[in-house]
């Protein structure tokens, strides 16, 4: 069986030769074909082999991992690698890895985690989209802020880049999240209410229910009979939480 060509980029050389072991326990079907410390190491195995997959540590020796897929894309435009982020626990890249639909792995490495990711990765590197995943996360690093104005979705169907703006509401069924969005037919991405509401909680959103999370700037009018429910600008009625009616229209009073 052909195995899928994967290169680590990673400062440490212990942690390397650690995720290296894991990788053949856990994924026998990958082949480490190279490695690399720095940004220019980095840059020239990248170029060189043209890999499947590429683990990125964060901080190298001479720059950083954003450094990299910057520098590659100035000489050789896009990186088609499914990129697999090493971080240590960074708020901020974290927060942009998930409005990029990027996935990463903590330091230390966590054989549990490593094997959810391993999963995810064999379907992206079947879809091959990423780079439009890098074009966002590279976006989002620039900026250097928390108003991450789009979103990447990722479905069976491939990945969606939308304005956050124009996302209404998100509505939960079960595991899954079905996203109403503005002009746009609904988009359901097989990840849990919840994730979203800790990413979208800063930019005017609000956890009205259970299974309702709402864009402020949609909501038409507050309903307080039939147990309270929202009219938002596209005529559906979510309904309140008994809990939350309090704190909710203290939400609406303040603009959000």
């Amino acid at each position: 069986m052909t195995k899928v060509p994967a290169i680590l980029i990673e400062d440490d050389v212990h942690l390397r030769e650690g995720f290296k072991m894991l990788l053949e326990r856990y994924a026998p079907d990958m082949q480490v074909v190279a490695e690399a410390d720095s940004v220019a190491t980095g840059l020239a195995v990248l170029q060189q082999y043209q890999p499947q997959v590429v683990f990125l540590d964060i901080h190298l020796t001479d720059g950083t991992g954003f450094d990299l897929l910057e520098n590659y894309q100035q000489q050789f435009g896009a990186l088609t690698s499914q990129v697999i982020f090493i971080t240590a626990h960074e708020q901020y890249a974290l927060k942009a890895f998930r409005f990029s639909a990027l996935d990463y792995l903590l330091k230390p490495i966590d054989p549990d985690e490593l094997q959810a990711v391993l999963i995810k990765l064999r379907q992206l590197v079947i879809q091959q989209h990423s780079f439009a995943h890098i074009d966002l996360l590279l976006e989002n690093m620039r900026k250097r802020n928390d108003s991450f104005k789009r979103i990447a979705l990722t479905n069976s169907d491939g990945m969606h880049l939308f304005e956050v703006a124009d996302i209404m509401r998100c509505e939960s069924e079960d595991n899954y999240t079905v996203f109403y969005i503005k002009g746009h037919k609904p988009v359901l991405i097989s990840k849990t209410l919840k994730e979203y509401d800790d990413l979208l909680s800063e930019h005017g959103f609000e956890r009205v229910h259970q299974s309702h999370l709402v864009n402020g700037a949609y909501v038409k009018s507050y309903i307080k009979k039939e147990g309270g429910y929202l009219v938002m600008t596209d005529g559906a009625h979510i309904p309140v939480s008994q809990r939350k009616k309090e704190r909710i229209q203290d939400w609406l009073n303040r603009g959000y």
